[in-house]
């Protein structure tokens, strides 16, 4: 390489360090007040992380999609509504709730498109449940029916101290996000889990009653996915900020 072209391939990738990274936000909906909106601990530990993030419309329309995939530089699948049991072959039981399909028709396309195009996926909550219905595994559609435990999976305010705690599967990218620690401590608000894990994941962390709490893609860039919520508490938790920096850093690569 001339020494010009050097110089001109070492600004482009100086520019993509300091540019911050646009991330496509999944919004929440509101059908009783016909209205999206937005938790601000997603956008806020987005921003903390050096992150520009934007949320989406709610649309199934493919080539507005396909304009926010090929304009995002990675995406963040938010909670929310139930994932509906169509998605993993499965009826709706009475003890599921509230479902999106317009939603779920979405955030599949997205999710396809990102993980072809290789680009990095941060999913929470419902975003993991999700990614692992589309993905090809199973869901509880209701813990406290299907699978009872002693373990508290859905607390109630303030949801930024943890109730639980996870452990770490060694050798994993959380694991190496966090070399001196076995466990973490997280919070829980979610009635909702992984059943059987998809093929493409592998687990990075369980609860102590076994359910699986955070997961990844093997061979992607970055494809994670945790159960508890780091948008309630990264203003008072390094952990929670960590995951959001980990994701924000896989796309500046």
């Amino acid at each position: 390489m001339f020494a010009f072209e050097r110089m001109i391939a070492f600004f482009i990738g100086e520019e993509k360090a300091m540019k911050k990274p646009l991330i496509g936000v999944i919004p929440l909906i509101d059908e009783f007040k016909e209205s999206y909106w937005m938790l601000p601990g997603y956008l806020n530990g987005l921003l903390q992380a050096g992150g520009l993030p934007v949320m989406l419309p709610l649309t199934s329309d493919r080539e507005t999609l396909q304009q926010c995939v090929e304009t995002c530089d990675g995406f963040l699948f938010t909670g929310g509504h139930d994932v509906s049991p169509s998605l993993y072959g499965e009826e709706t039981l009475p003890v599921c709730g509230a479902c999106c399909p317009e939603r779920d028709e979405m955030e599949a396309y997205l999710f396809a498109q990102a993980l072809e195009r290789n680009q990095p996926i941060l999913g929470i909550c419902r975003g993991i449940q999700l990614i692992n219905a589309l993905m090809g595994g199973t869901l509880y559609q209701d813990l406290p029916t299907q699978k009872p435990s002693l373990l508290e999976h859905h607390q109630t305010p303030p949801y930024d101290e943890p109730i639980h705690t996870v452990k770490l599967v060694e050798h994993t990218p959380l694991a190496e996000l966090f070399p001196e620690k076995e466990v973490l401590e997280v919070n829980s608000y979610h009635h909702q889990a992984i059943k059987t894990l998809a093929p493409g994941l592998q687990p990075m962390a369980y609860a102590p009653d076994g359910l699986v709490e955070a997961v990844y893609a093997p061979g992607k860039k970055y494809l994670w996915a945790v159960q508890w919520h780091p948008e309630f508490s990264f203003e008072k938790d390094a952990n929670s900020r960590a995951i959001f920096q980990s994701f924000v850093q896989a796309m500046r690569l």
